[in-house]
């Protein structure tokens, strides 16, 4: 009976050294086996173990031309299991998934390196197609302002899935590019523009949804009158009736708390005039003036990257409508909207 019992403990002993010395196991848990021309495409390393403590160290070969676009891969968790993928941007022609040395407190695992075929996507009877290759996408916001006299300026913001965004255009415009472009994981987020003729009320664009095999089209109207606070307010210097209404709306208040606050005689009803007549004061406000130096460009958005939509042949004085950073938006000759930089205002 005790031998029994000795030969039990020792049994238990041995499984339990047995786990806690076992090596991690590491494996490709996912490659694609084909992908399109300048497609960002996940590839997932699987571990048999989660790592407790210090997480694993992962290393690209180097000598290969195609490297991840984030060092840090997105860690998921399920049955015991640990996952990690990265993200990697197609070249133009067939490429090699480059050898992986995995070290963690078990040792080292190498990984071999992988032929991946590169395919060219087929867009033909599809001349909406923008060049965004996605899992998914979703306009968030747009807005709609007059470039010029026969322009309109469109701006969107993205949020796309596994997304190529570098390589988006907009069939039918006359410029176009993005202004801020973020990553998170598979997120990207991207504030993009392009200039459409004024006539064309409407746009449809579409993109290649790589879980559903197909192109998804997406149709807005880019007519910023049809949109006149979004479009007036932020990007057009005319005002607004919804900025009248608050004129009026809160001249009414002021006069109806100036009347409270004489007829009771209470401290709230002066508090509440002297708010209304400070946001007023706000609402009806000058612009700040400027001088703009003869032949100063005039940027569409204010970026190092924006593209120069014209410039000012005379010497002027105008309003500074909005700043950002070391631009300011001006209008032109009232109809042209558009950024200077603090370099191009007069010195004097």
């Amino acid at each position: 009976m005790r031998s029994r019992r000795l030969l039990l403990i020792l049994l238990l002993a041995f499984a339990w050294i047995s786990h806690a010395t076992a090596k991690t196991n590491y494996g490709y848990s996912y490659v694609p086996k084909q992908v399109f021309q300048t497609q960002v495409f996940p590839v997932t390393i699987f571990a048999d173990r989660d790592s407790n403590g210090t997480p694993p160290v992962f290393q690209f070969d180097s000598q290969n031309a195609l490297h991840p676009i984030d060092n840090n891969p997105l860690k998921d968790s399920n049955g015991g299991n640990t996952f990690y993928t990265f993200y990697f941007k197609a070249k133009q022609s067939d490429i090699t998934l480059p050898e992986l040395t995995i070290t963690d407190k078990d040792g080292v695992t190498v990984l071999r390196s992988r032929q991946l075929p590169v395919k060219r996507l087929d867009t033909r009877g599809h001349e909406t197609f923008c060049g965004l290759i996605a899992t998914d996408c979703k306009i968030i916001a747009s807005q709609i302002s007059e470039f010029d006299a026969q322009n309109n300026l469109v701006s969107l913001k993205i949020k796309a899935s596994e997304a190529n965004p570098k390589e988006m255009h907009t069939p039918g415009s006359i410029e176009s590019g993005i202004e801020k472009l973020t990553r998170k994981e598979s997120e990207s987020m991207i504030e993009y523009y392009f200039v459409i003729p004024s006539s064309q009320k409407n746009i449809t664009v579409s993109y290649y949804n790589t879980l559903q095999n197909r192109f998804i089209p997406k149709t807005f109207s880019t007519d910023y009158k049809s949109k006149p606070v979004a479009a007036q307010e932020n990007l057009n210097p005319k005002d607004s009736s919804f900025n009248k209404l608050k004129r009026y709306g809160l001249s009414f208040l002021a006069l109806f708390f100036l009347w409270m606050f004489w007829k009771k005689k209470e401290i709230l009803f002066l508090v509440l005039l002297v708010i209304c007549v400070l946001i007023l004061l706000t609402l009806f406000m000058p612009h700040e003036k400027i001088c703009v130096q003869e032949g100063a460009p005039l940027y569409i958005l204010p970026t190092e990257t924006s593209t120069i939509g014209g410039e000012v042949d005379r010497e002027l004085t105008t309003d500074s409508l909005k700043t950002r950073g070391k631009y300011h938006k001006i209008e032109y000759d009232h109809h042209t909207i558009g950024w200077i930089k603090d370099e191009d205002t007069c010195k004097n």
